[in-house]
């Protein structure tokens, strides 16, 4: 089977196991975004993935994105949307302000401000979408506001509410390590409707990935995040 081939089978499966899980909540399918995580993965993987239909993309390494980018737009696929779904540094907000349609893992003032900053200096002229990340089990190591921290998430949405370059889009989360994917969802789902009465504005939940998407689409999800699922192991390289 050829890589393109690959592609193809696990895009139709993915997309099935989205279309089955909306049905199953009784949503719409098509108010659910799959988003392709791409990262480790090469630039013509997704170049294959856009000719099946494809056109946003998440990344998680500044570097390896920006390069990515820059070769689809070479390529003239300028018209792809990319996020940067992984953990980030302030130092690369600039970087990230220049090639990212949104960020899904803001959890912090200082980083909201150095996006704006960034976002105001670059070429692109749309606001960059924010998703504040939040922590389900409190353990912020792994990024994200703790979700029962509930002034500290409305004073983030407030900042960012009130920036010149940023859009409020909505709530990230990762699922706790060895916990039961609905009990997760459940609650995220539960701040997600608190903080949607407060800002109508942030209506998209970005949760779920390869092991646990139909779990966060029976929550509420409208963007989940797979990987492993439709890319496949990850190279070698990578490790």
């Amino acid at each position: 089977m050829t890589r393109a081939e690959e592609l193809s089978a696990a895009l139709c499966s993915v997309r099935e196991r989205v279309r089955r899980a909306a049905e199953t909540a009784g949503r719409d399918p098509g108010e659910i975004q799959l988003l392709p995580v791409t990262k480790f993965f090469p630039a013509s993987d997704v170049e294959e993935l856009y000719r099946l239909g494809c056109r946003e993309f998440g990344e998680s390494r500044d570097q390896e994105a920006a390069a990515k980018v820059a070769l689809l737009d070479q390529a003239g696929h300028a018209d792809i949307r990319w996020h940067m779904v992984g953990n980030l540094q302030r130092n690369k907000a600039k970087s990230v302000a220049h090639w990212a349609h949104s960020v899904h893992s803001v959890d912090n003032a200082r980083l909201v401000t150095a996006l704006d900053g960034a976002r105001d200096a670059g070429e692109k002229q749309e606001p960059l979408g924010i998703y504040l990340q939040v922590s389900l089990d409190g353990d912020t190591a792994r990024g994200g506001v703790d979700i029962a921290a509930a002034d500290e998430i409305d004073q983030l949405c407030a900042q960012v509410v009130a920036s010149e370059h940023l859009e409020l889009a909505g709530l990230m989360a990762l699922p706790p390590r060895e916990a039961d994917p609905d009990q997760a969802f459940r609650r995220l789902q539960q701040e997600h409707e608190r903080v949607r009465d407060r800002y109508p504005q942030a209506n998209r939940l970005s949760a779920g990935m390869s092991n646990d998407l139909e779990a966060a689409i029976k929550y509420g999800s409208t963007c989940v995040r797979v990987g492993t699922a439709l890319m496949g192991q990850r190279p070698l390289t990578s490790r």
